[in-house]
């Protein structure tokens, strides 16, 4: 009786014209024009991500603009020096080299607003349970410089303004690229109130590796057997000794066996599990989940949309599956 007390309680919020259970999806239009022709990021995902959302019958009142993040907010993580400089645009050619795609106007605007979209999806996630940002996950940014296509990292400033605000009080980001997060590691290391988990590629970039709460390195050519074993090994675990307020999920499409720039040789039906797996047992625990694709550049686009596509279905699976039991417990509500 008091666990039901508790769901009626929990069901009858309603904010924002959103309700408990429900998926956002966090966008913008911006994001699939940045210029970046010919190269192995191709923008061109977000856009067929958000088209493939619109067919799949999303409502309107759950897909979210996502907005600027403000410099306020950007200095919780990165170093006004560096800012300034993108700002000013007066990036080194050393700091472009390590960055790896062109500077300009309108890549800095694409690294503000996914910044601000990322924050909105944990605030979504913090009031539903779970939110999708199909533009998050930029995971190679350094408080002092970018690396790896990322300018400014998401994450971690979602997760220092939302700690800041005492709105959580632990966070855990699981980081399923096939690169080590580098830059994750590297703001939050030593943190207790932080943990990242990383599952990569050893023998690819970043060369050097930095320590994570939790890395788990496997070797190009692993396979579906030896990744799905290292996951299922080390998750449940890691969540139920750490229980945190919040759950960032970097579901990168990179370890897919026609990857460009990963080699472990991962199937698309793996990866389904993989997902499965972290979504499933993240919302069974009632944690918030906030989902976002990180990286993929397989050799036909349509790989890297069908993967990142197939994990919004599968996150809108579990938000349905959360409506059956609200329309069981309380059928005249």
């Amino acid at each position: 009786m008091k666990k039901r007390r508790w769901l009626s309680k929990l069901f009858s919020k309603e904010k924002e014209g959103v309700t408990p259970g429900s998926l956002g999806v966090v966008y913008n239009h911006v994001y699939w024009t940045i210029p970046l022709k010919s190269h192995v990021f191709s923008p061109r995902k977000y856009r067929y991500l958000y088209e493939h959302v619109i067919r799949m019958g999303i409502q309107k009142s759950h897909l979210v603009l996502s907005r600027h993040a403000t410099y306020e907010e950007l200095k919780l993580v990165h170093s006004d020096k560096y800012l300034k400089k993108i700002w000013q645009g007066e990036l080194s050619s050393a700091d472009i080299h390590r960055l790896e795609i062109p500077f300009s106007p309108e890549i800095r605007e694409f690294a503000i607003l996914t910044v601000g979209g990322t924050i909105q999806a944990a605030e979504w996630a913090l009031k539903t349970g779970i939110a999708v940002h199909i533009g998050g996950g930029f995971h190679h940014a350094f408080p002092d410089h970018g690396e790896g296509f990322c300018l400014l990292n998401d994450m971690a400033v979602a997760t220092e303004k939302l700690r800041r605000e005492q709105r959580i009080e632990k966070v855990m980001i699981v980081d399923l690229d096939v690169h080590q997060g580098n830059g994750t590691a590297a703001i939050f290391a030593g943190r207790q109130d932080v943990f990242t988990f990383s599952l990569h590629q050893m023998d690819i970039y970043p060369a050097q590796k930095t320590k994570s709460t939790l890395d788990v390195g496997l070797w190009a050519g692993d396979g579906d057997e030896t990744y799905l074993q290292a996951l299922t090994t080390y998750f449940p675990r890691i969540v139920d000794d750490f229980q945190p307020n919040l759950l960032f999920y970097l579901a990168g499409a990179d370890p897919f066996v026609h990857d460009q720039l990963g080699g472990l040789k991962i199937s698309k039906a793996a990866l389904k599990k993989r997902d499965e797996l972290i979504i499933f047992e993240t919302r069974k625990r009632k944690i918030p989940l906030v989902i976002l694709p990180g990286g993929g550049y397989a050799y036909d686009l349509q790989d890297t949309v069908d993967i990142h596509f197939q994990t919004i279905k599968l996150a809108r699976k579990s938000t349905r599956q959360w409506s059956l039991l609200r329309k069981k417990l309380f059928p005249f509500k």
